[in-house]
C-alpha cells in the first residue's frame, strides 16, 4: 500500500519561487495525496503566481500574517494524508523525493519521522533549477536513534526534506512554536526524535536555495535560539527522556562554543569568553579547549580569517559528500 503524503508549503512573499516549488511537489513519481499552500498574508501577489496551475490535488489557503510556525500548524490541521511532508516556498523536491521516503519507511516502519539529505544552491532570482541526479551510492537508509549526536556530524535533513506521521505531529503539544521563526524547525525535529527513531535516506532529494531575501533558512549570528534554552532546561530538570539528556546538554554546549567562535571573529573577545563559560557541558571536548586558546591568545583578525575558512571548508565538504 502506497503511503499517503500531504505536502504542506508555508508561503510568504515568494512570488518568484512558489510556482516551481509547487510543481516539484505535484510532479512526484509517488504522487502526493494533496499539496497544501498556506499563504501567510503575502503582499506580493504570491498566490497569483499559481493561477496557471490546475490540479485537483492543490489546495490554497489564506490566513492573516501570523508567521511560519502558524502557517505550518494550519497545514497540519488540514492534512488528510497519513504523513505530512514539509517544503519551504523557495525550495524544490527531486522527482523521487516522496518515493525515497517511502523506501525508508519500508525498511524502518518503526520510524515516525522520515528524511533525506539535501543540497544547497545559491540561486536567489527564481529561475528554474536544473534537474539533478542522485547516484545509487547515496541511497543508503540510516536509522538515527539520537538525532542530536548525528546532527553534530553534519546536518542530515532540513525543513524541506522531512516528513512526519500525521498522528505523531498532531499529538505534539506544542507543535511548531508560534511567534518563533528561528530554530522552530530544529526544535520540532529534536522533540519528535526524542519519541521515535528517524529514518534518513543519505541522498540529496531536496534542493535548498540560499541567499534568498527573507528565506526561512537565513543564518542568524550571535544569538542563542530560544529552543536551545528550553532544551537545556528540560535536560536539567529531567523532563527529557533519560537516554537523551546527556546528548542534549552536549548539543547545547556545542552551539555555545560556536557562538563563542563567532563572537571572537567579530572582535568581541569578552563575549566569546562569556559563551565559553556558559558551555560548561562541553568542557571535556577538544573543541572547547581550542576555542578557549583562541579567545585568550589568537589575534582577532586571524580568528576572523580562520572562522571564515572553517565555514567555507565545512560547506564545501558537505556539498562534496553529496555529489
Amino acid at each position: 500500500m502506497s503511503l499517503r503524503f500531504s505536502v504542506v508549503i508555508p508561503l510568504y512573499n515568494k512570488a518568484r519561487f512558489i510556482a516551481g516549488t509547487v510543481r516539484s511537489a505535484l510532479g512526484q513519481t509517488l504522487a502526493p495525496l494533496e499539496v497544501i499552500v498556506i499563504d501567510d498574508g503575502s503582499s506580493d501577489g504570491s498566490l497569483k503566481a499559481l493561477s496557471d496551475l490546475c490540479d485537483d490535488r492543490l489546495r490554497l489557503v489564506r490566513q492573516s500574517n501570523a508567521g511560519v510556525s502558524a502557517a505550518r500548524n494550519c497545514g497540519i490541521d488540514l492534512a488528510r494524508g497519513d504523513w505530512v511532508a514539509l517544503l519551504d516556498a523557495d525550495d524544490v523536491y527531486h522527482p523521487q523525493f516522496l518515493a525515497a521516503l517511502a523506501r525508508a519507511h519500508a525498511l524502518f516502519p518503526q520510524a515516525d519521522m522520515l528524511g533525506t539529505r539535501f543540497r544547497i544552491v545559491c540561486e536567489p532570482t527564481g529561475q528554474p533549477l536544473a534537474p539533478w541526479s542522485v547516484p545509487q551510492s547515496f541511497c543508503e537508509v540510516e536509522l538515527i536513534e539520537d538525532l542530536r549526536l548525528r546532527w553534530m556530524k553534519n546536518a542530515p535533513l532540513c525543513s524541506s526534506s522531512v516528513a512526519i506521521r500525521t498522528a505523531r505531529l498532531r499529538a505534539m503539544q506544542p507543535r511548531f512554536v508560534e511567534g518563533e521563526s528561528w530554530g522552530e524547525d530544529l526544535d520540532m525535529w529534536f522533540r519528535i526524535a526524542d519519541q521515535t527513531p528517524v529514518a534518513l535516506v543519505n541522498g540529496p532529494y531536496a534542493t535548498v536555495r540560499c541567499d534568498v531575501p527573507g528565506s526561512l533558512s537565513s543564518h542568524y549570528r550571535q544569538r542563542f535560539a530560544p529552543f536551545l534554552q528550553r532544551m537545556q532546561d528540560q535536560a536539567l530538570n529531567g523532563s527529557l527522556p533519560a537516554r537523551h539528556r546527556n546528548s542534549a546538554l552536549w548539543f547545547v554546549a556545542q552551539q555555545q562554543v560556536t557562538l563563542a567562535r563567532e563572537a571572537l571573529a567579530a572582535g568581541e573577545r569578552a563575549q566569546a569568553l562569556s559563551w565559553l563559560l556558559r558551555a560548561r557541558h562541553g568542557l571535556c571536548t577538544r573543541r572547547w579547549h581550542l576555542t578557549l586558546a583562541m579567545a585568550l591568545f589568537m589575534p582577532v583578525r586571524l580568528a576572523d580569517r580562520w572562522q571564515r575558512w572553517r565555514l567555507r571548508s565545512a560547506d564545501a565538504y558537505s556539498q562534496e559528500a553529496l555529489r
